[in-house]
């Protein structure tokens, strides 16, 4: 029978599927450390205050990124080349989600729709990679080997999301409500086709690893492809929802540390 823990824990069992798993995690969390880090060099004067909050928040990737590098070397693996078809964060930026690279590589402050465009992003990133984690802590949280990684990560994304919510929520209440739904809405809708065609990548990769047979294959695509549908005719609508989060200022502080999975 199939099901994500199954799935997760054939992948987490096989050297060579976990190597590209931690790789490709890995790649996606330092790439947004890195975004983060520009955004918040670049806020502009009027939203100096949230520059604290959005250097946190790229830490805080930069962080999972050394985690999943870690425990690939608890393991004695190395990193693998990440296949483009699978990279999540290019193929957003690609369709034209979050902010540009070319603008971020350049030293113009940007402008408060900027500011705006790269929380509605991150509201609606933010929720895919909470609602991961919070599958894989639900299996995998006292596991020997992952268990600690992923409770940590899992705590951070939950703070990534509430601050999205309270940002926007501030930013909607000083006028931008309209440019801020609009802006999720589309966002949304190209992140679900995405992270379709990120998960087909990514399974079919780790069928040729695993040695899947076809119908296995198969099944899963049929599944992935299942989910897109369900999220296309109404279900990215929780991805554009705003409420205030039970915990406010979730990004205040400094960054927690990494633990020694190693």
């Amino acid at each position: 029978m199939l099901s994500a823990k199954s799935l997760f824990q054939e992948i987490l069992d096989h050297d060579e599927s976990f190597r590209l798993f931690c790789s490709i995690a890995a790649s996606g969390e330092s790439q947004g450390g890195w975004e983060n880090a520009r955004i918040a060099a670049l806020v502009p004067e009027s939203e100096r205050a949230l520059a604290p909050k959005i250097t946190r928040h790229g830490a805080d990737e930069d962080k999972h990124g050394r985690i999943f590098q870690a425990l690939l070397k608890k393991r004695g693996l190395e990193p693998v080349p990440v296949p483009p078809e699978t990279d999540y964060t290019m193929l957003l930026e690609r369709h034209g989600i979050g902010l540009a690279h070319e603008k971020l590589q350049a030293d113009q402050a940007l402008t408060v729709a900027d500011v705006i465009t790269y929380l509605a992003h991150s509201r609606v990133t933010e929720q895919r990679a909470a609602d991961q984690m919070a599958m894989l802590r639900r299996y995998f949280a006292d596991h020997p080997d992952i268990g600690r990684a992923v409770r940590m990560i899992s705590a951070d994304e939950d703070n990534h999301l509430a601050y999205s919510h309270e940002e926007l929520l501030r930013f909607a209440a000083a006028g931008h409500g309209r440019y801020i739904q609009r802006t999720l809405r589309e966002c949304a809708l190209a992140e679900i086709r995405v992270y379709r065609d990120v998960s087909l990548a990514v399974m079919a990769h780790m069928g040729r690893v695993l040695g899947w047979p076809r119908a296995k294959s198969a099944l899963l695509a049929a599944g992935i492809r299942a989910v897109y549908a369900a999220e296309r005719l109404g279900g990215w609508r929780r991805m554009v929802t705003l409420r205030m989060p039970e915990r406010r200022d979730a990004l205040g502080g400094p960054a927690t540390p990494a633990p020694e999975v190693a």
